[in-house]
């Protein structure tokens, strides 16, 4: 399985998208299906993106597709984050979102570390380099977590 992309919500999607464009060393677009919304895609230019919406905008079922509507902002932080995959070196990625007034710190979660980005200091994104990605991918297994957490299996 691999994520093609997801959607996030932000007070500034324009610089939240050209802040993840530049990480994952792509590009950053305008998002014409919805107004005021940006795309930020991956360097590998094979479909993976972050859609970054305003806070004021709420996806729902629409009546034959999803529908975007525009509604009061939402103040309260999301409970839900992201780990993407940086082409930049993590003292990089801190230096950027620092320049932004955002947290940003380097963080241990076990089987790696990864770079902890609040986005506008409200959206957490995890962001990892190199070695950061290769310490994920040997770590990161069903069968470690069980080991890890002490979970039959």
């Amino acid at each position: 399985m691999s994520l093609l992309h997801l959607s996030i919500s932000a007070d500034t999607p324009e610089e939240v998208a050209a802040f993840l464009a530049h990480v994952m060393g792509g590009v950053a677009l305008p998002f014409p299906p919805f107004p005021d919304c940006w795309i930020a895609f991956a360097e590998q230019d094979d479909g993976t993106a972050i859609e970054v919406y305003p806070t004021t905008h709420v996806l729902e079922a629409g009546p034959d597709q999803l529908a975007c509507e525009i509604r009061d902002r939402d103040a309260g932080p999301p409970f839900a984050h992201v780990a993407v995959c940086a082409r930049l070196k993590r003292s990089k990625i801190v230096d950027l979102a620092e320049e932004r007034g955002w947290l940003a710190r380097i963080c241990n979660r076990g089987p790696c570390e990864c770079v902890e980005v609040w986005l506008e200091n409200r959206l957490l994104v995890e962001f990892l380099d190199a070695q950061m990605q290769r310490d994920y991918r040997a770590g990161m297994t069903a069968e470690n977590w069980a080991a890890m957490f002490g979970l039959a299996r």
